[in-house]
């Protein structure tokens, strides 16, 4: 018994043949891009027609803007604080009948602006971005120019004319070591991102303005700096507190350096809080795994995701309105991790 041979699919070459054109002309008459005279575009739909051609309706699509995809373009989606995000935002979009992209700038302004590129050529609805720096971010201003729909969330870029939801990063880091400074400690260490991402701009800046407000100096022994991985604070841990006079304090600048420091504290032998207090910016998990858990700054990350989306999908109404700006507010939530100190 001999099976039927499959029947070949019908190709854009076929077509083109059949009408008479080159590839390039059929393609634009099919799929409505480029110019192409009125009497082609018959006889090509007539060809493809005939020989049943079908086409690739998602590529096309695609191309004219209608399936329903918003793109996001994260720092690090391996940060615990995008991956909520992320998910909040595909929830979020799916009530909408919208589906989701996703592609991870590494903190990357290089990367950040070719994968804004490319996504741009599929002609998505919008996109979501968490900018991978606070420069001159002249891929973000062209988008703006266009009236691309385009949010920024966490990061907000200076002069960029367009919807933002990000936190109160220097009034929440304030609050945090100002708590340290009321439990008697005035040598308070930090690990930070010394990068371009304002978010660590601010919340350094606040640590600052905690101790200047105090009466404190700014002393750069106790500030080291760190990429935003468990492995590179852990390193930065240990070089801060491997000085002959030790921090009696810490505040580490996210979530991943929180980890990375309590890992290269329990490293050294040290205990927390008995040895050194530590308060970290961003809750997680492993915060309340700890024992004693770990003092935190809070942000309302549950919120962001789902407001990002409701300001993008206004912008894909049409609404043209003057930028909106949301900051939320952060909440000092106390656990265990700080402890009182005496002063001379």
């Amino acid at each position: 018994m001999t099976g039927k041979t499959p029947r070949r699919a019908v190709t854009i070459k076929d077509v083109a043949a059949a009408a008479n054109v080159s590839r390039a002309t059929a393609a634009r008459a099919l799929n409505g891009y480029g110019y192409a005279g009125e009497a082609v575009v018959k006889r090509v739909a007539a060809a493809a027609a005939q020989l049943g051609y079908r086409g690739n309706r998602v590529a096309q699509a695609l191309r004219q803007g209608q399936m329903p995809i918003i793109g996001f373009v994260p720092g690090d989606i391996q940060n615990p604080f995008f991956a909520r995000i992320a998910h909040d935002i595909d929830g979020q979009l799916r009530g909408s009948h919208h589906n989701l992209i996703i592609a991870s700038s590494e903190e990357s302004e290089t990367q950040e602006q070719e994968l804004l590129e490319s996504l741009r050529t599929l002609n998505l609805r919008g996109l979501i971005v968490a900018p991978a720096s606070s420069g001159e971010n002249a891929h973000l201003h062209r988008l703006v120019a266009e009236h691309y729909p385009l949010v920024l969330v966490d990061r907000v870029v200076p002069d960029l004319p367009c919807d933002t939801v990000s936190v109160d990063n220097a009034g929440g880091a304030q609050e945090a070591v100002t708590y340290l400074i009321r439990h008697g400690h005035r040598r308070i260490g930090v690990i930070h991102d010394e990068s371009r991402i304002v978010t660590a701009q601010e919340r350094l800046a606040g640590y600052r303005k905690a101790l200047v407000d105090a009466g404190l100096p700014v002393k750069p022994e106790l500030m080291v700096v760190s990429q935003s991985t468990v492995e590179h604070a852990i390193d930065a841990t240990i070089r801060l507190f491997n000085q002959r006079e030790r921090p009696t304090a810490l505040f580490t600048l996210d979530s991943l350096m929180t980890t990375g420091a309590l890992l290269g504290l329990r490293t050294m032998g040290l205990q927390v809080p008995q040895d050194v207090s530590l308060v970290g910016f961003d809750d997680f998990a492993f915060a309340t795994f700890t024992d004693p858990q770990i003092t935190v700054v809070s942000q309302p990350v549950g919120k962001i995701g789902a407001l990002a989306v409701r300001m993008l999908m206004d912008r894909i109404s049409g609404h043209d309105g003057p930028p909106r700006h949301t900051r939320f507010p952060t909440k000092l939530i106390v656990r265990g991790s700080v402890a009182h100190v005496a002063n001379p």
